[in-house]
């Protein structure tokens, strides 16, 4: 009996041309057997579209090649199955891969999505929505917001809107939080709600992040001028700074005294004055070295 895969490509993610990596799959499964259905997203009813193939196939993974918003869309399409998902690296925002330390060929990561074991990973809810990776509330997802408004992509592009976001910021907010034990508050630049460690960009923003351990962190940032950025950008993150607090919690509750921009991996969602946290324990299985 031949194994079956659904392959999943998101043929305008990380705007790279995926002509070779396609053609290194079908090759690949051609050598070991598989029996290979390739969907490409087009960003309309794609979640429908999948259940409908999985209905159809019952494949025992699911590769997806793209970025972190891809990979969430099979997750949420997979939430009822019991599949493996396989990550091809191949997105503007890769960091779920930088995290599980997936590795730079195609060659190796096709084994890895393909035939090696799995972790069962958690995910958050964040206000009813799916977070994987890295959520945040303040000056970050000012600059998500930026990003997606400006012409300018890739690092450069990065890289202005970061010096545009620090120069016009607004008052810092004040974040009320109540965890499962106590309501704190704190005056913050930028609220983190994360379940790994790096963004995409491989900065470390929470050193003590485990994927699978039905905890997620908030790393709340209470000043953020150019010292302290500099300082997360080249990975010396300072973890005992009076300008940095992390509680780990399973739930949590955030709310602000003003509209903050907010953002889940990697994606603009408006300005929030309330948050709603969750962590969903081993809610999806994830190939990994």
């Amino acid at each position: 009996m031949k194994n079956n895969i659904i392959f999943v490509v998101n043929p305008i993610s990380g705007d790279l041309d995926k002509t070779d990596l396609i053609d290194a799959v079908n090759e690949f499964s051609i050598t070991n057997n598989f029996h290979l259905t390739v969907y490409e997203t087009t960003g309309k009813q794609d979640i429908k579209a999948l259940q409908l193939l999985y209905e159809e196939h019952k494949p025992d993974r699911i590769v997806v090649a793209g970025g972190d918003g891809t990979i969430k869309m099979v997750a949420e399409a997979m939430e009822q199955h019991d599949v493996i998902i396989g990550v091809l690296p191949a997105g503007s925002a890769n960091g779920l891969s930088v995290d599980l330390n997936l590795p730079n060929t195609i060659e190796e990561n096709l084994k890895i999505a393909f035939l090696n074991h799995y972790i069962e990973m958690d995910m958050i809810c964040i206000n009813g929505k799916k977070s994987i990776h890295l959520s945040d509330i303040g000056l970050n997802a000012d600059l998500v917001k930026n990003y997606e408004e400006s012409n300018l992509r890739g690092f450069w592009g990065y890289a202005l809107q970061a010096y545009t976001t620090l120069v016009d910021y607004n008052e810092p907010f004040v974040a009320t939080i109540t965890t499962n034990k106590e309501t704190s508050i704190h005056p913050a630049r930028m609220i983190v709600i994360a379940n790994s460690q790096k963004y995409g960009t491989g900065v470390t923003i929470n050193p003590n992040g485990v994927v699978n351990d039905g905890k997620f962190e908030l790393v709340i940032l209470k000043s953020l001028d150019l010292l302290l950025l500099g300082k997360i950008i080249t990975g010396n993150m300072p973890i005992d700074s009076d300008d940095i607090v992390i509680i780990s919690t399973d739930k949590a509750t955030i709310t602000t005294d003003y509209p903050v921009n907010f953002q889940i991996d990697g994606e603009y969602c408006g300005a929030q004055t309330s948050l709603e946290i969750h962590i969903l324990h081993k809610q999806m299985k994830l190939a990994v070295p």
